[in-house]
């Protein structure tokens, strides 16, 4: 509903502001095809994916009905060292950290082959903000369109301090997700035609960032030397570095 107000407070109010709408890859829950585009029908499985349905037709039908300058961004997993412990991507790097200090022994996971489209948090900001500066607005798919596993995050991070995940990593039931969505994967060809944007960061570089920055938050030293300076975003004239201390 908030985004419902908002929509209707800019059509009376200031039908000139852009407006971004922040949708997400759940919307296709089970998909009818790999990848999924702009163009996929949405299948929501979760009352998240449902209720983003919601805001992402409301964003459309303002778009359509009352010609408000309105985009969708159709966000596949985004992810930073600013992830909440919770999700699967941060409880890894985190556990990871907390192991190597002494505080923890091991880590326990659900589905360790359920696959995702993992990019990295502020590639996506860039990408949110060429959105609003086309000319026509529109929606877009955002993603790497590149699906790796939980099995391939934790290969990933404890192999980057030379480390074993089969070592601490223990399955606990209680996280096997009833209604598990295996194989959500991007095909963001129109942000690549239409808003000249790719993804900068790759995934073995996002796990080696989150790791790293989970080891400096529990005082240890990281294994970085000056290795995540991107360059510039285009569109934002800073470095990728710069923009992740935002």
């Amino acid at each position: 509903m908030g985004v419902a107000r908002l929509l209707e407070a800019i059509r009376k109010v200031r039908p000139e502001a852009r407006f971004y709408q922040a949708s997400s890859s759940e919307l296709f829950g089970d998909p009818v095809e790999v990848p999924q585009n702009e163009n996929t029908p949405f299948r929501p499985r979760n009352p998240y994916g449902i209720a983003k349905l919601y805001a992402h037709w409301l964003t459309v039908r303002c778009r359509e009905k009352y010609g408000l300058y309105t985009v969708s961004g159709i966000l596949f997993n985004h992810e930073s060292p600013r992830r909440g412990e919770t999700f699967v991507t941060r409880k890894i790097t985190h556990a990871l950290a907390a192991i190597k200090a002494g505080k923890q022994k091991e880590l326990y996971l659900g589905n360790l082959e359920a696959k995702r489209d993992w990019g990295y948090a502020p590639d996506y900001v860039a990408a949110m903000w060429k959105m609003l500066q086309c000319y026509e607005p529109g929606d877009f798919v955002i993603g790497t369109g590149e699906v790796h596993s939980v099995q391939d995050f934790l290969t990933e991070a404890f192999g980057y301090l030379n480390m074993d995940w089969h070592d601490y990593v223990k399955i606990d039931p209680r996280y096997l997700r009833s209604t598990e969505m295996y194989f959500l994967q991007s095909d963001p060809s129109k942000a690549r035609q239409l808003l000249n944007w790719q993804p900068r960061v790759c995934f073995r570089d996002l796990v080696r960032i989150m790791v790293d920055a989970d080891l400096e938050l529990l005082g240890l030293a990281s294994r970085r030397v000056n290795r995540w300076n991107f360059g510039k975003f285009n569109t934002w004239g800073r470095s990728a570095s710069k923009l992740n201390k935002r």
